[in-house]
């Protein structure tokens, strides 16, 4: 199967991280592959901050506040272009403090997370997070991620 993963980096911070940039496409690939993308898909991942962040849930989803992950999944017009996807640096760190996670496998969480949006998978119901949820756990998994939800649940 072949990928294109094409990272933009819109807030330098993410350039600090070490590593990070072939983990989230190592994790995109991944979420890809169990997704049952096209042979040959492709995605934008835009690593930038929470005021772009805000501003884009505000346009898009009428809520007014930053978040972590957002996907916009594209016109499938030939299916190969999936979409894109947007993370919050300053989200996804407090996150991971928070939750007492290692921010490198909270982005990579994130990244499988709005991956498998692009793919259709939601999480909106109950019926359908019981789809969603264990898939990324799996995927996780054989990244050497432990589940993000045992937590939550405990």
């Amino acid at each position: 199967m072949s990928f294109s993963i094409d990272l933009q980096v819109d807030d330098p911070r993410w350039r600090t991280v070490r590593g990070l940039s072939a983990r989230l496409r190592r994790s995109a690939e991944l979420a890809l592959k169990h997704g049952k993308a096209a042979k040959a898909s492709s995605l934008t991942i835009l690593l930038t901050d929470d005021a772009r962040l805000k501003s884009l849930n505000r346009d898009f989803r009428d809520k007014n506040k930053a978040t972590n992950v957002l996907s916009f999944p594209a016109d499938q017009v030939d299916g190969r272009y999936l979409g894109d996807i947007a993370l919050a640096y300053g989200v996804t760190a407090a996150e991971a403090r928070a939750g007492g996670k290692r921010f490198t496998d909270h982005a990579m969480h994130l990244a499988v997370h709005g991956v498998l949006h692009l793919l259709g998978f939601d999480h909106q119901t109950k019926r359908a997070a019981k789809i969603m949820e264990p898939l990324e756990v799996e995927i996780l998994g054989r990244l050497g991620i432990e589940n993000p939800y045992a937590r939550e649940a405990a």
